[in-house]
């Protein structure tokens, strides 16, 4: 997995994926955490039900925006990669690639 985000500051940006993917019920406890980095600043938890179907949780200090990636080897080319965060105007985005 790789988690890429610019210079780390004090604003929250909190990523739950499950609320944009799905019309599904609010799912259930995460059985699964780690902090990405060091400095505790990047937190990802996460855990799968019997079909498998994966649901993550990123918490990240960031200055307006994030991105987390997926890659059968770790590694950035050919990964598929969620972007997310704040326009200065507070306005929300999200893309995935």
């Amino acid at each position: 997995m790789t988690a890429l985000f610019s210079r780390i500051k004090g604003m929250l940006f909190l990523l739950f994926l499950p609320c944009f993917c799905s019309a599904q019920p609010a799912p259930p406890l995460l059985h699964f955490s780690n902090f990405l980095d060091p400095s505790n600043m990047v937190y990802l938890r996460w855990d799968h039900d019997e079909q498998e179907l994966m649901t993550f949780e990123l918490q990240v200090h960031t200055t307006g925006w994030v991105a987390f990636g997926f890659s059968p080897y770790g590694e950035l080319p050919g990964s598929d990669i969620v972007i997310g965060g704040v326009f200065p105007n507070g306005s929300i985005y999200f893309s995935v690639s």
